[in-house]
């Protein structure tokens, strides 16, 4: 017979218990992008944290406020909702992924632990899943909201309810060109950011990556005759070389202006722009899933 007090003993330390519901999948999915969306902004961080942020958006609204000065002046719109200064929009994307991405993913993949408890098990991915949809919404955020502030300052002195449908059918592509740049630079800025747990050399490898590929196909385009030569096949395909190019030629595809962007017009080979924008985007979300499917296993 085992001796009593050698059997152990439960102590009520008086925590109350849950008893109610067991949130599944899809709550925890939303619970990691909604924390995840946040640290993108620097909520919930300190005052470090929030400068990149908070000067990107500035940056970004900036033009789209000096337009609305101008339209109420009696000027016209400065900026094309598709093309909204897109040497501009390059530069911040390029800050804003290099500095946040690494922010949603190094620290996890450095410490291999999540700030978050989940009551369940997360699924292998279900992790990159949330950071790529946090990633997308903060760019959505970065790059739609001053397209928002240039049709508000816009309309805001347009004459006749004619003046504002324009805009708004001008508004709509462009709104399609900012969703296409937040989906392919989440994934872009999250596969290059996971490949290191060290947050200052996946900055590193992000904006490098972005840079030296941009100035590359700028460099090519410019080479093959530029923006005035856009006949030859050199400089019809020289912007397939960067990220920025390839959405410029994809926008310019779909009946954007070809005289206002990074690109020349593209020509027949528009359909090809398409068709490398895709396979960059599901090569950089297969990469994403493959490094936490990796990490998973180790």
């Amino acid at each position: 017979m085992p001796d009593p007090q050698a059997a152990g003993v439960i102590h009520d330390l008086g925590y109350r218990g849950y008893d109610g519901p067991r949130l599944g999948r899809a709550q925890i999915v939303r619970a990691l992008t909604w924390h995840s969306f946040r640290s993108a902004f620097g909520i919930g961080r300190g005052v470090k944290g929030k400068i990149v942020p908070l000067l990107a958006v500035i940056a970004m609204c900036l033009p789209a406020l000096v337009n609305a000065f101008a339209v109420a002046s009696g000027n016209q719109r400065l900026f094309g909702y598709d093309v909204y200064v897109p040497s501009l929009r390059a530069a911040v994307v390029i800050v804003f992924i290099s500095a946040q991405a690494p922010e949603l993913v190094s620290r996890d993949l450095r410490s291999r632990v999540l700030p978050l408890y989940f009551c369940r098990p997360l699924r292998r991915g279900d992790y990159p899943l949330a950071k790529y949809l946090a990633m997308t919404a903060a760019l959505l955020i970065l790059i739609e909201v001053p397209l928002v502030v240039l049709y508000l300052g816009t309309i805001a002195s347009a004459n006749g309810g004619s003046a504002v449908w324009t805009q708004t059918r001008a508004l709509i592509p462009g709104l399609g060109v900012g969703l296409m740049w937040a989906v392919l630079f989440a994934a872009i800025g999250l596969v290059l950011a996971s490949l290191t747990g060290r947050r200052a050399y996946s900055t590193g490898v992000v904006a490098i990556s972005c840079i030296l590929t941009f100035f590359l196909a700028l460099l090519l385009i410019d080479a093959e005759g530029g923006m005035k030569d856009a006949t030859s096949t050199g400089a019809r395909v020289a912007g397939l070389f960067s990220p920025f190019t390839i959405l410029d030629g994809v926008r310019v595809w779909l009946g954007g202006d070809p005289g206002t962007g990074l690109v020349p017009d593209p020509g027949g080979y528009g359909p090809l722009y398409g068709v490398v924008a895709v396979i960059l985007l599901a090569a950089c979300l297969a990469g994403l899933a493959a490094r936490y499917r990796k990490v998973s296993q180790a």
